[in-house]
């Protein structure tokens, strides 16, 4: 079907045989219309190259069909991934994505609320937990109401929805796969104190370290900021250890490779020497020497999830779903990790 001139919502009511009202539902609200309606109007659509005029509709609607996601550090190719599902799922719903960098910035309610009161967004996909309680209870309180869903991190307290991956289960996992190995001397290097998935990582791991009777000192749980640059200072401190751990289990895969950098500049062999995890499996875990051992997160998913979640809410007026959603997580193991040796087990 050629037109010569701009295509209009008749003519893909036209073509695929239904009414101009049920175009708009398709166009609007798609899960209200039957799949094989659905597909009929998205195929006339893309024959006729109709385009929805979206500034008309936010006039009309009072919406931006645009939806925030505050991201802590956009340079840490760890949200890459999340980022792409949020994408996916929301383009899906015919709602645009909007990214911005969040570690300059102080999350106040009032930063918060003038996103959307700017009509820049319809609501918030927040992957940052650096916000205080405080400034999203009075987000929450506001009129009109902001529909909030933390993907990844998340902030204790928060009454609102959150995606996550199974951060104990996966330090468990670590745990438990070099414990076979026959290591009972472990360590940690944690991310920045303040963030929630450093808490949790490291609660998991010294509780379980200890719960299997293996040796856990104050001095081998070290802080990091989920950098490569706090594994190569971690690195300085292990090196000049009279006892260290034989296996180090990092809160982060960028973690791991500062610290392996700097062992293997020292002379220390991985995992001949020594042992060393990681946590998310970044695309780079794969083709680092060595490949490193870590856990891997379902972010695409995590997206996918989050974004589901926050269209839920925009489909029930604000409704909220309030249990946070728990990823499940799996052990890949690479060559970062092998046998303690004999030399260091003593």
């Amino acid at each position: 079907m050629a037109l010569q001139r701009k295509p209009k919502v008749i003519d893909v009511a036209r073509l695929s045989g239904v009414s101009t009202a049920t175009v708009s539902r398709v166009l609007n609200d798609p899960e209200v219309v039957s799949e094989a309606t659905r597909k009929a109007v998205l195929a006339a659509v893309k024959q006729t190259g109709y385009r929805v005029n979206r500034a008309a509709r936010s006039l009309r609607t009072n919406t931006s069909r645009t939806i925030l996601a505050l991201v802590p550090n956009l340079s840490n190719p760890f949200f890459s991934n999340i980022l792409s599902g949020l994408e996916r799922e929301l383009n899906a719903a015919d709602y645009s994505l909007l990214v911005t960098d969040s570690g300059e910035v102080e999350l106040t309610a009032d930063h918060i609320q003038r996103y959307v009161s700017a009509g820049q967004a319809d609501g918030l996909i927040i992957l940052d937990g650096a916000v205080e309680l405080q400034q999203l209870e009075l987000v929450q309180s506001a009129t009109p109401t902001v529909p909030i869903v933390f993907a990844c991190e998340w902030v204790e307290g928060f009454s609102g929805a959150s995606v996550r991956a199974d951060n104990k289960g996966g330090i468990r996992m670590l745990v438990d796969h070099l414990w076979d190995q026959g290591h009972r001397k472990f360590g940690h290097v944690s991310g920045p104190v303040t963030n929630v998935l450093s808490h949790h990582r490291q609660r998991a791991f010294e509780h379980h370290v200890v719960s299997l009777g293996g040796e856990l000192r104050p001095e081998w749980v070290l802080p990091g900021d989920f950098s490569i640059a706090a594994g190569k200072e971690v690195a300085a401190q292990v090196i000049g250890m009279k006892e260290a751990p034989t296996a180090w289990i990092c809160a982060s895969d960028q973690i791991a490779f500062g610290l392996i950098a700097g062992l293997k500049k020292a002379g220390v062999r991985v995992p001949t020497d020594v042992s060393v995890t990681g946590f998310d499996n970044i695309e780079m875990t794969e083709v680092f020497d060595p490949p490193l051992t870590t856990i891997h997160q379902h972010r695409n998913k995590m997206g996918n999830e989050a974004a589901r979640r926050l269209l839920m809410q925009l489909r029930d007026n604000g409704a909220e779903i309030n249990t946070p959603t728990v990823m499940p997580v799996y052990l890949v193991d690479r060559q970062s990790t092998g046998p303690v040796s004999k030399k260091t087990e003593v």
